[in-house]
């Protein structure tokens, strides 16, 4: 049986149906292919399900600052930053510089607990505050005997000692006392190599445990494995080295042009290649090697290039305070924080307790989201932060 022809309208409707088709499926596949590549400026390789909060926000996460105070009404100003600034962490002392006296937030193991829970309680459940103290033992330490905290050692006398049991038990102990606190970050231990036993800030003050690099990382390993056991974190610091200073970055610029050597690296390399390091600590040296202008806090060849690129750190990386007067001394605060966010630090550290400046968290979001408002600070620079910190604070969270 014979098939008439379609007729001529219905032939050409068909091409035409089938041409829209395969053009609809070209510019589909163009549109998904340029939506996957790399335009530049603002990529930062970042999922396509994370959200991030304001500008101002994320900001407030990298902030951890000083204040005054044993307990709270809910009317403090570090209340108000908790709460309306999204402040990411706290430092807690027990003796107050600017007045010259004790009073600050540590009275008695019961009121130092109980401040923490009230300061975690104005925080956001999902986002709880970093709580950190100096906690080293010997002469830098914060929870004294007269308070009812046990004694402590300092690192040198373990180093001299160099008995791995007895660096356990007054570790574990330190980790014991702050994890019941509430205590989630120490800035110990000190894996500055003793190179000048006369440092004034090192060695005289005992913080090394020792002038050979393979015993620093001996003893600094205990120290963070036994503060990961009880359920916080350790800092080694200062990065990349200040055993060799001869002066105090306190009180000016520590220059160690002279006397840095890369063997201070080496306490870094050794506990970063095992992942016992997660959090780390900067320096405010200066080395004309490296920079002829700025220390190493404000540099991104050392924050970034040497720290993360050559080193291979993946953890979060806290500034010494940004309030000292290697700082303070060369720097207004906008140029200050403009260069170390930059450089590479995610949580920018104001002790407050060299100066006291209790609306300083309000100052530096404003500050630095103006910079990067203007292109001067790239927004996926506090995305970077931001990230890390967030990363943090779940494992915190779920540990």
């Amino acid at each position: 049986m014979s098939r008439k022809p379609f007729p001529l309208r219905t032939l050409v409707i068909a091409k035409i149906v089938l041409l829209l088709t395969f053009l609809l499926l070209l510019a589909s596949t163009f549109v998904f292919g340029c939506a996957g590549e790399n335009n530049g400026e603002n990529s930062t390789n970042e999922p396509e399900d994370v959200s991030y909060p304001s500008i101002e926000s994320m900001i407030g996460q990298m902030m951890m600052v000083g204040f005054r105070g044993y307990e709270l009404s809910g009317s403090e100003r570090i209340v108000e930053d908790i709460r309306e600034r999204n402040l990411g962490g706290v430092i807690l002392f027990d003796y107050d510089v600017p007045l010259g006296r004790s009073g600050r937030n540590v009275q008695s193991p019961d009121q130092v607990r109980n401040l923490i829970q009230q300061l975690q309680s104005y925080a956001d459940p999902g986002m709880p505050l970093m709580i950190a103290i100096d906690q080293e033992g010997g002469r830098v330490n914060r929870l004294k005997t007269r308070f009812g905290f046990p004694p402590t050692v300092s690192m040198q006398y373990l180093g001299d000692l160099n008995e791995p049991d007895s660096t356990r038990y007054h570790a574990r102990r330190t980790a014991r006392v702050l994890s019941d606190l509430g205590i989630n970050i120490n800035f110990a231990p000190v894996v500055d190599v003793n190179s000048n036993p006369d440092n004034p800030v090192i060695g005289r003050l005992e913080r090394s445990f020792s002038a050979n690099p393979d015993e620093v990382v001996k003893h600094s390993r205990i120290f963070l494995d036994s503060f990961r056991e009880a359920g916080l974190w350790g800092t080694i610091k200062h990065f990349p080295g200040h055993g060799s200073a001869w002066n105090d970055s306190h009180y000016g610029m520590a220059d160690v042009t002279e006397t840095w050597d890369e063997s201070e690296l080496l306490p870094y390399k050794e506990l970063f290649a095992d992942g016992s390091a997660e959090l780390v600590m900067s320096a405010h040296i200066f080395n004309e090697n490296w920079s002829t202008e700025h220390p190493a806090t404000l540099l991104p060849e050392i924050m970034t290039d040497m720290l993360r690129d050559e080193l291979g750190f993946t953890g979060l990386l806290f500034s010494d305070d940004m309030q000292m007067g290697a700082i303070t001394d060369y720097y207004g605060l906008e140029q200050a924080l403009e260069l170390a966010v930059n450089a590479g630090i995610d949580v920018l550290v104001f002790a407050n307790n060299s100066v006291y400046e209790p609306e300083i968290t309000e100052r530096a979001i404003r500050i630095i989201s103006q910079k990067v408002n203007e292109g001067i600070i790239p927004e996926s620079r506090i995305r970077e932060s931001y990230d890390r910190i967030r990363t943090f604070k779940t494992q915190m969270s779920t540990d």
